[in-house]
């Protein structure tokens, strides 16, 4: 069905009477408000002492399983981290540079252009034009995926979660399916380019589907004490409303490597640091001055945006990254709140490959399955628009490209 005729309003004033019967909602938001404006104060006192707020990591670290526990627990309170040099800088660099040649050669701007995009999702936030090229499947991207170094890193951040579940492990930590995603190239000086705070994989359902409500439970019953943003239970089973760059996969780390340097002022990432920020939000969307068929800004088959209006009290923690090298990885837990900057004022592009974490689960494999197919024929990843641009490009990665490790990570 059509998001111009699906009407949500239905199921999002009856999700609202189930999880607001015999509850205490105003309390509970009182409360978790409590917590989260301490939580946001910590932040701020170190953003005012310009330390990191985004903790930092060295990859020979998780190489070497020598990431102390106190940088684990640190990762687990701000729910995103920084892993360095994952590939060498030159790797980054050539990729950088065979990646932009790759989008000269097949006309990119020009094709784009005259198809036009069917990529809306971020058409409800304030800030909606993010400089993302459609492509999948340039060979630095595919191999940018399948690096060792990448599966290392993934099995590092994967392992994070406590996958124990009722009905067995919610996921393998330790086999990943890639999921293709595209790329950003951010031309400095750009002022049109930047995207309003705001959540990922899920909207409207993190209140209305089975799953979800099951994963927040401990929220809406006003035991925020009692919630783990790091329990895996019954994360791998929400089903989120199908539209063009919704992701079907589960993620447990969304994320991004850089291929060019990049930090504040640059036009790039930032984030809210705060691992369970998402109480907030799920608890604002209930309280008596929010119609009882609105969700704040929670809008099927967009990204959920947070603004001033509905959360005033998170907005002074949201932070800029701090800068990071070509090579460098990014990484932020699927409900960690996050934007890019409104204005690029550095010199040079801000350019990203996104990859994150989507361990082996029955969902991912499944998803991964289709994608591999959309591989072999140039297609547009599944998730996405079907633009299609790559069918016919030149220096395409083909399975000819995989290694062994690859050809497993595309369920191939």
């Amino acid at each position: 069905m059509g998001e111009s005729t699906f009407d949500t309003g239905h199921f999002i004033a009856q999700a609202k009477r189930d999880l607001t019967a015999g509850a205490a909602t105003d309390k509970y938001f009182r409360e978790t408000r409590d917590v989260l404006c301490r939580a946001v104060e910590k932040i701020v006192s170190l953003q005012a002492r310009t330390a990191a707020v985004v903790p930092e990591l060295s990859y020979q670290a998780i190489a070497r399983n020598s990431v102390s526990e106190q940088d684990i627990r640190t990762i687990r309170q701000r729910g995103c981290v920084i892993v360095r040099q994952v590939y060498q800088r030159q790797q980054a660099e050539d990729w950088n540079a065979e990646l932009g040649e790759y989008l000269k050669i097949n006309r990119y701007h020009e094709r784009s252009s005259e198809k036009g995009s069917s990529d809306d999702y971020f058409g409800d936030l304030k800030d909606a034009k993010p400089q993302i090229f459609g492509v999948y499947w340039s060979r630095p991207q595919v191999l940018a995926r399948q690096a060792e170094s990448m599966a290392a890193t993934k099995r590092f951040l994967n392992r994070l979660w406590n996958t124990e579940a009722p009905a067995g492990p919610e996921f393998d930590p330790d086999q990943d399916y890639a999921y293709a995603d595209r790329t950003r190239r951010r031309a400095p000086g750009d002022t049109t380019l930047g995207l309003s705070p705001h959540v990922d994989a899920g909207s409207y359902e993190r209140w209305v589907d089975p799953a979800f409500q099951k994963i927040y439970a401990p929220i809406f019953k006003g035991q925020l004490e009692h919630y783990d943003p790091w329990r895996a239970a019954y994360r791998t089973q929400t089903r989120e409303f199908a539209s063009p760059a919704v992701c079907s996969m589960f993620r447990t780390f969304q994320g991004w490597t850089a291929l060019t340097e990049q930090g504040p002022g640059d036009g790039t990432l930032e984030l809210l640091p705060i691992a369970n920020a998402i109480s907030y939000v799920l608890l604002r969307a209930l309280q008596s001055d929010v119609p009882e068929t609105e969700l704040c800004l929670a809008t099927p088959g967009r990204a959920l945006g947070v603004d001033a209006q509905w959360h005033p009290d998170l907005a002074p923690a949201m932070s800029p990254i701090q800068s990071v090298a070509p090579g460098d990885t990014v990484w932020w837990h699927p409900d960690v709140v996050h934007s890019v900057g409104n204005e690029h004022r550095g010199n040079d592009y801000a350019n990203v490959i996104y990859i994150g974490a989507s361990p082996a689960c029955t969902k991912n494999k499944a998803y991964a399955y289709k994608q591999a197919m959309a591989f072999i024929s140039g297609a547009s990843a599944p998730d996405f628009a079907a633009e299609n641009f790559e069918e016919d490009f030149k220096n395409r990665a083909t399975i000819d490209d995989l290694t062994t490790l690859g050809r497993q990570q595309m369920a191939l």
